[in-house]
């Protein structure tokens, strides 16, 4: 074969390749997409019946406002070819634009946008039951137009302009950039819009269970299968190397999840005297989350390790924030999220095969990892105070008390979910 031949064959291994690549990504953007109805689920099935039809309401607005937000603005802000303020945000030149940014990086687009919902809606189960729908979706609407997309360009557009990619942060999916961005959110926003009304009376903590486990753990395992696209898709190749890359990333993800499901359970076990079936569930959550930082950067000891400690310090966290610090979070969002998105990120600089403490690579990455998800939890809670503050002082951010206690659905949306009741 001569080299002109050669060339050739290349080029159409090359195309080949690259159109596996953008296949794949769509694939695992659908399945990203499908985990907005397992964000719904949890959090219905997590809180009371009176408050379903609201949820559903935040959780298709997160998806439909984000849609349109992250097309027009937010994806210029994360993705721009301009850097300001010394790389602390991006614009859009007006070669690119804003609206239809990158007009033939299509699939990167929905990808990240799918990721932009995720993170919105992780608040939405912070605050439910007591917040008001209109004060959710003007929250919504700045969160993914600027508070995701700003603090995602310090580190996704993986070039040297993006100032935590300079200093070799890990975080391969978000664990941080979307995880403890919206944990971080959701900490601000619950404690802003105050505990559930008997939630916590003289001194006392009391239980306000959710109406239906099945339509939580339904929840769960669509979580858990979509997010095999979430730290899959993330790979962003497929074809030769980046195929097995894509498989082990998939098997660290489930590896996590299942030991963090474990974990939880046994550790409920020993602690209330039975295996407790919501912090299971938050378990395999938490054990996801964790692992998404670091999924494609340690092996499956590693994947087994973050989501055991993951699937414990979940159960840790709620406790300690519903009992000590009195901060109502009515489905563990806080804690899944942000506790376990801090976590997995840290935990890279533990576990990580290449620069981790235990492969030989010193602290160096470990305090990287610590600097970069503290900066993302602080910009969102910074961010979020801002947003939240000014709300609270115009429009409010809570409903009454009587329509609290009759329900959301009624009061905001003019119907029950099930029907008479």
């Amino acid at each position: 074969m001569n080299q002109i031949q050669q060339e050739s064959l290349d080029a159409a291994i090359a195309s080949v390749n690259g159109d596996l690549s953008a296949m794949w990504i769509m694939l695992c953007a659908i399945l990203v997409f499908f985990m907005q109805a397992g964000f719904t689920l949890v959090e219905v099935g997590f809180t009371r019946a009176k408050n379903a039809g609201n949820i559903i309401m935040k959780n298709v607005m997160d998806l439909a406002i984000g849609s349109i937000m992250f097309l027009c603005v937010g994806y210029a802000f994360m993705y721009g070819d301009e850097v300001v303020a010394g790389g602390f945000m991006r614009l859009s030149s007006a070669e690119q634009g804003y609206f239809f940014f990158h007009a033939t990086d299509w699939y990167n687009l929905f990808f990240q946008t799918v990721f932009c919902a995720t993170a919105a809606t992780i608040v939405s189960g912070a605050v439910a039951g007591r917040t008001k729908f209109s004060t959710y979706l003007i929250f919504s609407a700045l969160l993914t137009t600027f508070i995701y997309p700003i603090s995602g360009s310090w580190y996704w557009p993986f070039d040297d302009d993006a100032w935590l990619n300079t200093l070799g942060f890990i975080d391969f999916a978000g664990s941080s950039v979307v995880h403890a961005v919206g944990g971080g959110a959701a900490l601000v926003a619950a404690k802003l819009v105050g505990p559930r009304i008997g939630k916590y009376v003289d001194g006392k903590v009391n239980v306000i269970p959710g109406h239906n486990m099945l339509y939580g753990a339904l929840g769960v395992f669509i979580l858990w299968l979509g997010w095999f696209g979430f730290n899959g898709g993330s790979q962003l190749a497929w074809g030769g190397d980046d195929t097995i890359a894509a498989g082990s990333v998939i098997i660290n993800t489930n590896v996590a999840a299942a030991i963090g499901a474990i974990s939880a359970m046994f550790f409920t076990w020993v602690r209330y005297g039975r295996p407790d079936i919501s912090m299971t569930l938050n378990g395999g959550l938490a054990g996801l989350v964790g692992i998404t930082a670091g999924c494609g950067a340690v092996d499956a000891f590693g994947a087994l390790c973050i989501g055991l400690i993951c699937g414990i310090m979940v159960v840790v966290s709620i406790e300690f924030l519903d009992k000590k610090l009195r901060i109502d979070d009515p489905v563990g969002a806080i804690s899944v999220h942000g506790t376990c998105g801090f976590l997995g990120t840290v935990l890279v600089g533990v576990f990580a095969l290449e620069g981790g403490l235990i492969s030989g690579g010193g602290f160096k990455l470990l305090g990287i990892q610590a600097l970069g998800s503290l900066s993302y939890i602080g910009w969102a809670m910074l961010t979020t105070f801002i947003i939240l503050f000014i709300l609270k002082k115009t429009i409010g951010l809570r409903v009454t008390a009587k329509q609290e206690e009759d329900g959301l659905d009624m009061h905001e949306h003019g119907i029950t979910v099930y029907g008479e009741e």
